[in-house]
């Protein structure tokens, strides 16, 4: 077969695209309005329902059906908003001098330097908490001399658990009175810094210690009248006076019961739990 023989037999076996639809069931399909196309299809393919019409009157008639899923956004835009909206947020708290704990801890703000680990350095640190809790416990003032029993003065402890409990011990001076660990007991100073599972403090030979607050039990004082604000400490003066060289009053503190954050014990309601001996 030569060449131009077999391009007219390919030619001749070719359909015309333009050509009409052929027939099926001898009857031609007709799309017009009166008779759609998707009420005919669904009711003739719908054969498991008894009643065809009603199926598509209640299921498709009138409704918007998704036959494809929708689009997608790309995880690449996704990650950028996300990233967006996070330096938004980080701009708007330096915007309100808050940090977080991971800027803190990335910055050193807490760190201190070895001229700044100074026990005089922190009494007026101690001073702000001594006034702070004259004002949280209501305390009253000192008797006068003239009185000869001063301790009918004293305020109830029973009232003041429910108040040092969600307290800031940022000031207070804190010691170490049961310990799994026998080095940690005795172990007295300024709290500087209180995070969630430890206490920082500065021990009266000018040493910043870390001690843990699970498995241990603390001992605090607070002062038994109002007291004024303490004068800052002078380097001539030798004496330093604190919360233990005035009446006071101690509480134990468990630190496994204590294992939150200042800010989170604010809200937080403690119920009564038994207490497990070391």
């Amino acid at each position: 077969m030569s060449f131009m023989s077999y391009r007219a037999a390919e030619s001749s076996s070719l359909k015309d695209i333009y050509a009409g639809l052929p027939l099926i069931n001898n009857e031609r399909l007709k799309f017009d309005s009166a008779t759609p196309f998707v009420p005919s299809y669904v009711k003739g393919n719908v054969t498991r329902a008894s009643d065809p019409t009603q199926a598509y009157a209640s299921r498709v008639e009138g409704r918007q059906l998704l036959l494809d899923n929708p689009p997608r956004e790309s995880k690449a835009k996704k990650e950028r908003e996300e990233k967006r909206a996070k330096r938004a947020s980080q701009r708007a708290r330096r915007t309100a001098g808050v940090i977080t704990k991971q800027e803190a801890r990335q910055s050193g703000f807490w760190k201190l330097r070895k001229e700044e680990t100074k026990f005089a350095l922190f009494v007026p640190l101690h001073s702000l908490w001594l006034g702070y809790m004259t004002e949280l416990l209501s305390l009253s003032s000192p008797p006068t001399g003239t009185e000869s029993n001063p301790t009918v003065a004293m305020p109830s402890s029973a009232g003041m658990h429910a108040k040092l409990i969600k307290a800031d011990f940022h000031g207070a001076i804190i010691t170490v009175r049961k310990s799994k660990n026998p080095c940690l007991v005795g172990l007295s100073g300024i709290v500087v810094h209180e995070t969630e599972n430890a206490f920082k403090v500065i021990t009266q030979r000018d040493q910043l210690k870390l001690i843990p607050k699970q498995n241990s039990v603390f001992v605090f004082a607070v002062p038994l009248y109002a007291t004024a604000a303490l004068p800052p400490h002078s380097t001539t003066s030798p004496t330093v006076r604190t919360v233990l060289d005035m009446p006071h009053i101690e509480f134990e503190l468990y630190g496994n019961h204590f294992c939150y954050r200042a800010a989170e014990r604010a809200g937080r309601k403690f119920k009564h739990k038994e207490t497990i001996e070391l």
